[in-house]
């Protein structure tokens, strides 16, 4: 069962990108004592975004493209988000 803030993170993805595939990952756990870490999870997360709007993209546009969707969670709850966009058929 997904938190609030991972639900909000899904739908924004999915609204701004039509993800082919989309796997996110609260890691919040293994980040106790680390800056950010509040104890209430939800802080902490890897992304794996496969999506054809990542098309043509370098790496660094394609985080951009993914941070800018999430401005105001990780501006706010999110301490850290790990990305991996790829477009389909990437690896």
């Amino acid at each position: 069962m997904m938190g609030a803030v991972a639900e909000t993170i899904r739908r924004k993805l999915e609204a701004a990108f039509s993800p082919s595939a989309l796997e996110l990952v609260d890691d919040s756990d293994r980040h106790h004592g680390h800056a950010g870490h509040t104890g209430a999870g939800e802080s902490h997360f890897n992304l794996r975004i496969e999506s054809q709007a990542f098309a043509g993209k370098t790496r660094v546009m394609r985080q951009r493209m993914v941070m800018h969707a999430l401005a105001e969670e990780l501006a706010g709850p999110v301490h850290a988000l790990s990305i991996h966009a790829s477009a389909p058929g990437e690896r």
